[in-house]
């Protein structure tokens, strides 16, 4: 399961992110630290091609692709020296797999903080960068060491190396030029900095129609980063109000706010993309179901994702693309009419492919 930390000033709208994201109910109150222990919570990745199959084969069961968020406590000038929580929050999010930077971008007479989300991201990045090289400055020289007599782990002290030289400049590590390989190896280090991002600039309830003029300077700011950056704006507030609502009304007012499918399907398709996250499915009467793969991933690394049994002893792979099964209505159908494709261990997989595994160990 892919995991997302939330991370920005106090009062940027976090907790209502999360609750948007979840459904659920964490504080989301207009003073400093109303988070103070991290909220984590799960939702569904909606597919309406797996909706779509389980209609299709009667399922019995559908179990739709999970991911989870890390709601944390805002970030202070300081924090990475101890001011506010300090350092206490971030290492509630080292372990996740990207960071969604969260930017307020509307005055609030009851909120302490600047309303430019430019200044959000200056101070957001800043703690940050320093989280990491104090993180990096309490480790390499006992590496450095090491190194000497062990001269394979020579190639990590230099990516720690050129990690600290932009840290001490202040840099997040997704926008500096190091290399794929330093970058490689660094991730065992759980570097707040070297990992993807995804930014959401929230929007008070009166800009939605400002919403891309609002975005445009935050995107702009991250143009000449090394690594992609998506930049989403969002009225977080009514995003919670309306999760909270029951699944025909959310719709409804969603649609009446012209905020699409709401929230949820927006970053988490955002956020999955950014990571480089596919989906491959298997439908039948007792279940149809949606699994999490690597884009480049082949059929028997796909199979393993089910089991390791299905890796090991792989054969082969059925395989037909979702919407052209739905198209003929049934696997047995598919399978009669000879459109069922068989593929070995070098099939590159591709997203929305319905796949039955063939294996033996």
């Amino acid at each position: 399961m892919e995991r997302f930390g939330f991370v920005g000033l106090p009062n940027a709208g976090k907790s209502s992110l999360f609750n948007a994201l979840s459904g659920g109910a964490a504080l989301a109150a207009a003073y400093p630290f109303a988070t103070v222990d991290p909220n984590v919570g799960m939702a569904r990745v909606p597919d309406a091609r797996l909706d779509a199959l389980a209609a299709m084969s009667s399922s019995a069961k559908v179990v739709h692709a999970t991911v989870e968020f890390v709601d944390i406590g805002g970030l202070v000038e300081g924090a990475s020296k101890g001011e506010g929580l300090g350092n206490r929050f971030l290492a509630g999010i080292r372990e996740v797999d990207a960071i969604v930077l969260v930017l307020r971008a509307f005055p609030d007479p009851d909120v302490v903080g600047p309303s430019d989300p430019l200044e959000h991201l200056a101070t957001v990045e800043t703690e940050l960068a320093l989280a990491d090289l104090e993180s990096v400055e309490s480790k390499v020289e006992r590496r450095r060491k090491a190194a000497k007599l062990d001269r394979s782990l020579q190639a990590e002290v230099d990516a720690l190396d050129a990690a600290l030289a932009t840290l001490a400049e202040g840099i997040p590590l997704y926008r500096s030029t190091l290399s794929d390989e330093h970058r490689r190896l660094l991730r065992p280090w759980f570097l707040l900095t070297n990992k993807p991002v995804l930014v959401v600039v929230n929007l008070g309830d009166d800009q939605l129609d400002q919403a891309q003029a609002l975005a445009a300077p935050v995107a702009d700011a991250f143009a000449a980063a090394a690594q992609p950056v998506r930049v989403l704006p969002m009225a977080v507030q009514l995003e919670a109000e309306a999760a909270q609502l029951p699944e025909e009304d959310r719709g409804e007012m969603l649609a009446e706010l012209g905020l699409g499918e709401g929230a949820l399907p927006r970053l988490v398709e955002a956020a999955r993309a950014l990571l480089g996250l596919r989906t491959f499915l298997t439908t039948g009467e007792k279940e149809s179901r949606a699994w999490t793969f690597r884009a480049g991933a082949r059929a028997p690394e796909c199979a393993g994702v089910i089991h390791s049994d299905f890796q090991r002893g792989f054969i082969k792979a059925e395989c037909i693309h979702w919407d052209e099964l739905l198209e003929l209505g049934s696997w047995a159908k598919a399978r009669e009419v000879g459109k069922l494709r068989i593929e070995g261990k070098d099939y590159v997989v591709a997203d929305g492919d319905v796949l039955e595994f063939r294996f033996n160990v």
